[in-house]
């Protein structure tokens, strides 16, 4: 690895760990609705702790903007943590301050403290060195296990590992090393599925991508875009008709770098959006004007479980069709079962990630099937761009 992780730190026992982690999860009704993200850190927290370190956990929940706001306390969160990890897990109101040292300086070894909403602060999110400061005060040693807030440079994901000794966490950690196998230094041939509903948020993907993977899958309502571009008439299909020049200059670059551009040849066409509409399968050239496309017909999904037999590798962001109504979930779910299959044989390595696409694949009931699924939505879409993620950045060695 390139990054320093857990395995780089000898002796932690008595040392005062700040541990940045995600826990910026699902609340309703006053209760933790999804565990998932908590989970993930789990082996984290309790190795260092289990080492004797004094763990001090550094989280942001929603978006108060510098300001406090008791609806976005962490106390909320503080029992759902203490019930994953099975351990008493402390609280203090505020991440830095008096509150903060006072809490800190009552912890024994293997003791496990949460402190508060680091986004009450302005400084947090502006990466202000004073308060990066003021948070480093009360650390001998910063690990990051948040990789969904990676892309950001804010104090608490980018400004501590300038004043203290910083490591990937086991999360981290393996989070890098599944992306270094999808796109970093992947087995070819790579293909990728790209999906969703609108180019425009993807363009910058579509463009690092092509340079990239052996094969480009393009699906979803993004599709039709392309299929707009090369001069097909998609209905009443959701479509960017204004980004077909930057459709055609995608597939222009893909053919460059040797990249298969694979669109759909046939689609399940209905005329109005709910679950269970009149449905028909027609060829892409054929398309009803008062139609719209909601997923991929059976001649593509053939077509899409050919190129991932072939892959060594695939990297997907997006669902194929309009997942959450049946009947438009087949193509989804298909793919989804034969990428799973494929890595469950040992023939591919699998590697999804963003949030439309791990609800896809625990639809398809495979998430657990994948090398890796990651949960940082953001982080790993700018990964997939080809950017730089601050947070990540600060941990490879010699930083």
């Amino acid at each position: 690895m390139t990054f320093k992780t857990l395995d780089d730190l000898n002796d932690v026992a008595g040392k005062r760990v700040l541990v940045r982690v995600d826990l910026n999860v699902p609340v309703q009704d006053g209760k933790v609705t999804d565990v998932t993200r908590i989970e993930r850190v789990a082996p984290t927290i309790l190795e260092l702790a289990d080492k004797g370190a004094k763990v001090i956990l550094l989280a942001h929940f929603g978006r108060p903007k510098g300001e406090v706001v008791p609806s976005m306390s962490l106390e909320t969160i503080a029992p759902t943590v203490e019930a994953v990890l099975d351990r008493r897990v402390h609280f203090a109101s505020d991440c830095i301050g008096e509150p903060a040292k006072t809490a800190i300086a009552a912890l024994n070894n293997g003791d496990i403290l949460l402190l508060e909403n680091t986004r009450f602060h302005k400084g947090e999110e502006k990466n202000l060195p004073e308060f990066t400061s003021d948070l480093a005060e009360n650390g001998d040693i910063f690990v990051n296990d948040a990789f969904s807030a990676a892309h950001r440079a804010h104090a608490s994901t980018e400004g501590l590992a300038h004043y203290i000794p910083a490591y990937a966490g086991r999360t981290m950690q393996a989070e890098l090393e599944a992306l270094e196998k999808g796109l970093g230094n992947p087995k070819r041939p790579v293909a990728a599925i790209v999906g969703g509903a609108k180019v425009s948020t993807k363009i910058d993907l579509l463009q690092n991508l092509v340079k990239k993977v052996d094969a480009l899958v393009i699906g979803g309502g993004m599709a039709n875009t392309f299929l707009a571009a090369k001069g097909l008439d998609v209905g009443k299909s959701l479509c960017e008709h204004d980004l077909a020049d930057t459709a055609r200059t995608i597939m222009a670059e893909a053919e460059k770098a040797g990249c298969a551009i694979v669109l759909p040849v046939d689609g399940v066409v209905a005329k109005e959006f709910r679950a269970n509409a009149e449905n028909q399968v027609v060829s892409v050239d054929a398309i009803p004007g008062d139609a719209m496309i909601l997923d991929v017909g059976p001649k593509s999904i053939e077509l899409v479980n050919d190129w991932i037999s072939q892959a060594s590798t695939l990297v997907w962001n997006g669902p194929l069709g309009a997942f959450e109504i049946e009947p438009f979930d087949t193509a989804t779910v298909s793919a989804a079962k034969h990428a799973a299959e494929q890595t469950e044989a040992g023939k591919l390595v699998s590697v999804a990630g963003g949030g439309d696409t791990v609800s896809a694949l625990n639809h398809a009931g495979v998430a657990d099937e994948f090398t890796y699924v990651s949960t940082a939505g953001g982080a790993f879409l700018e990964w997939m761009e080809g950017k730089p993620l601050p947070g990540v950045e600060v941990l490879k060695r010699g930083d």
